[in-house]
């Protein structure tokens, strides 16, 4: 299994990013997929999830902001950020759903909000 995210950079308060997550090693449409962030001396937290029968939800602090997405034909998830503040500065992760016993990581990918 793997998964590699992208997309991360900096972008100004209220602007947009868009991160993707290429997954390989699994059969990506029989999985829920995921969404986290962490932030410096924060633990990781979920920010979305996108379940098998692409069914969606998302914690309060970027609900109607965020928006995840799946390409079950490519393999590829995706986060739209819309309205970024600067609390939403982390390193942002997708994961999988358990995989056997065990949930899947990708090398994560910084998003900085700031001006």
């Amino acid at each position: 299994v793997q998964l590699v995210e992208s997309g991360g950079g900096l972008v100004q308060p209220g602007g947009s990013l868009t991160l993707s997550c290429a997954a390989s090693g699994f059969v990506f449409s029989r999985y829920g997929m995921s969404w986290y962030r962490q932030a410096p001396g924060k633990e990781r937290e979920l920010v979305a999830v996108s379940s098998v029968g692409s069914s969606t939800s998302y914690p309060e602090p970027v609900k109607g902001r965020f928006t995840i997405t799946r390409d079950n034909a490519r393999s590829m998830l995706y986060l739209q950020m819309n309205s970024l503040k600067p609390e939403d500065t982390a390193v942002y992760y997708c994961a999988t759903s358990p995989i056997g016993f065990r949930r899947y990581w990708g090398q994560g990918t910084q998003v900085t909000v700031s001006s």
